[in-house]
């Protein structure tokens, strides 16, 4: 067995808070460290989660020779800086969704990253939780024929606050950072890039999208609808039609804890476990095997993602 990867966490805010557990539950990594702007932050984290190192500024977290692979969990503006200097300090990055707030921040991710051979990957868990591996399986065996449509949504409902980071331009506040990432990234994932962006939505009085459509279209007829909001509740669930039967995740489907899959008309509905260890344990695997890129979540998809949020952003 190789030894498990060390890992630092870059922001100790709720995201990190969520994932915690989860590098205890993964198989190959052991949590060591946390940075923060903040040594009062960084030492209060440390302590109540039991990790055994924290360090006043990212340079730091970065420096630190105990840390191999460093999670990105700060606001999306402030993650190219630390990893552009995670990736010149030679230590591997898994970056929180949305990858950053601009295509060009993401394209100097990846190009910095391919350019030193380190390793980089957006952290979209939902592509590695057991039901979307399943269904990428099935759909790989051609047990749904090709797939052709895609439709889904995500809404998490918010009481405006402008001083809220989420709808805070300047922090990468708006629900197509937050939540459009994920409808668009399940539709890249399943139809591919697609050739035609439309979308609408509205905005705050802070400049920011509480809620966006979109409709994803493809040279040869293929589509996708998708939708998010902040402004509304919703269930969270998303559907693939193929010409011999189609999927249903059931909500709230970026957890994937359930699907049904119909076979023409013949439903059977599956569950699976669901969390962020897979993503983490992928990304040590990866390493083990001395890969440089996700082939489940490569780069490419990643900067493809980024170009459609800001096609849709763009015609808001």
């Amino acid at each position: 067995m190789t030894e498990p990867i060390r890992w630092g966490i870059a922001g100790p805010g709720r995201m990190a808070a969520a994932i915690v557990p989860e590098f205890h539950r993964a198989d190959n990594a052991e949590l060591v460290a946390v940075g923060s702007r903040s040594a009062e932050r960084a030492e209060v984290f440390a302590t109540e989660h039991g990790i055994p190192r924290w360090h006043s500024s990212y340079e730091a977290l970065v420096e630190d020779p105990a840390v191999q692979a460093i999670y990105v969990a700060t606001p999306h503006p402030q993650h190219t800086d630390i990893a552009l200097a995670a990736i010149a300090a030679g230590k591997a990055v898994l970056v929180e969704k949305a990858f950053t707030a601009t295509v060009a921040d993401t394209e100097r991710i990846a190009a910095a990253a391919r350019q030193a051979g380190v390793f980089a990957m957006e952290a979209m868990w939902t592509r590695f939780n057991p039901a979307i591996r399943h269904v990428s399986e099935l759909i790989e065996r051609g047990e749904l024929g090709e797939i052709r449509g895609c439709q889904g949504d995500l809404t998490a409902f918010r009481e405006f606050d402008a001083g809220d980071r989420l709808f805070d331009p300047a922090k990468g506040g708006g629900a197509v950072l937050d939540l459009g990432v994920y409808v668009l990234s399940f539709a890249q994932h399943f139809l591919g890039t697609p050739d035609v962006v439309r979308a609408v939505g509205g905005r705050y009085p802070t400049g920011v999208e509480g809620e966006f459509s979109v409709l994803l279209g493809y040279a040869d007829g293929r589509s996708a609808t998708l939708a998010g909001a902040f402004t509304t509740y919703g269930p969270g669930r998303m559907m693939l039609t193929g010409t011999k039967g189609w999927i249903d995740v059931h909500p709230r489907f970026h957890r994937a804890a359930s699907v049904t899959v119909w076979r023409e008309k013949t439903p059977e509905t599956l569950e699976f476990d669901s969390g962020y260890r897979y993503e983490i344990e992928h990304v040590g695997e990866c390493l083990a095997a001395g890969l440089t890129e996700s082939p489940i979540m490569p780069l490419d998809d990643t900067i493809a993602v980024q170009r459609i949020m800001a096609e849709v952003l763009e015609q808001i």
